[in-house]
């Protein structure tokens, strides 16, 4: 990975690589998950992805029918569990070693108290047991993200008017809680969030305006910043799922799903330099369209996935259900390169 993400550093530094819509790339899915379980609505949403470090090719990935609940699927796209919980919008997980692996689903199933339900997942058995819940503030529940920080683990929840609530997490007692220690906002709707721990930030997504980032840590300000822009050229409203890949210290890529226009958009970190957008075009398994939710993860998810799997929601998977796509970071790093180099 580290070969190919140098080199679109290198081009993006160089002013090559283009943040045009007309030089939008394109590649196709590897596989995909069996349809949700809730057909002929908008059902699929969000996924997250954990990686099995000793056998990748037994990770799993965690997603919402936000109509019904969350699934846990193996990287054959077969469903492995279901929770029936309802409107379930988001879920993220986070790998705390030792400790577990846990997970954290934004509960909409009463519009006007968001709730945070709380997992451990059992990745041998790719089963969830739920442990606890916390609350998610006054409205409607969308996004959902966490942040280790030292000792303490923080979700931050995104509700549909722009509000955003950092929760710390406590996992210590028989049933997990937590509550709101502080609270963000952007001025209108807003869902996608994602965390850097290293630069103790978030990232939320505007849905008309673009992606804001805001100090991370509870006793900062909450004044945010507006790091990409809503422009109709890189990036294009609805902006959607967002998804953090790092490399080093400080260095890496947050991905953008560019629903407005089918399309992802790309940004260098640390500086949110535009570096290029890609669709998922109609291959052996279609293409995907009105994508909602995205996740990415690095490191070797076996042959198919040597560098990184990033999996995305299709929002139209006819005749079936949605689903999602699994793609492969090293096909969408070549084709950025390439396009780069041209």
């Amino acid at each position: 990975m580290r070969g190919v993400s140098s080199l679109i550093l290198a081009l993006v530094a160089a002013g090559l690589a283009s943040a045009g819509s007309a030089n939008t790339v394109s590649v196709q899915a590897v596989a995909e998950t069996a349809p949700v379980g809730t057909a002929n609505d908008d059902a699929a949403d969000d996924p997250a992805i954990w990686r099995n470090a000793r056998r990748p090719a037994d990770s799993l990935i965690l997603a919402t029918d936000k109509k019904a609940g969350l699934y846990v699927y193996g990287l054959d796209g077969k469903a492995r569990s279901f929770v029936p919980a309802g409107r379930l919008n988001n879920v993220d997980l986070i790998d705390l070693g030792a400790s577990g692996v846990f997970a954290v689903a934004s509960d909409r199933n009463d519009p006007a108290k968001a709730v945070l339900r709380i997992y451990r997942l059992d990745t041998r058995s790719a089963t969830l047991k739920e442990i606890g819940s916390a609350p998610g503030g006054a409205g409607e529940a969308y996004g959902v993200c966490l942040m280790q920080s030292g000792r303490s683990l923080y979700a931050f929840s995104v509700l549909k008017h722009g509000a955003v609530h950092q929760v710390r997490i406590n996992l210590s007692g028989r049933t997990a809680a937590g509550r709101i220690v502080r609270s963000l906002s952007v001025a209108t709707q807003a869902e996608g969030c994602v965390a850097d721990p290293r630069t103790r930030q978030i990232y939320a997504g505007e849905e008309a305006r673009g992606i804001w980032a805001f100090d991370a840590r509870p006793n900062a300000g909450t004044q945010g910043k507006l790091v990409a822009q809503v422009d109709s050229r890189h990036l294009f409203a609805d902006v959607e799922g967002l998804a953090l890949l790092p490399v080093g210290r400080k260095d890496g890529w947050l991905l953008a799903s560019s629903q407005g226009d089918n399309a992802y958009a790309l940004y260098r970190l640390p500086d949110m330099a535009p570096a290029g957008r890609f669709r998922i075009a109609a291959g052996k398994l279609g293409a995907t369209e009105e994508t909602d939710g995205i996740a990415l993860a690095g490191g070797s998810f076996g042959p198919s996935y040597p560098v990184g799997l990033l999996v995305v929601q299709d929002g139209d998977n006819a005749p079936d259900a949605q689903n999602f796509k699994l793609v492969s970071w090293q096909d969408v790093m070549r084709a950025l390169a390439e396009a780069s180099a041209r």
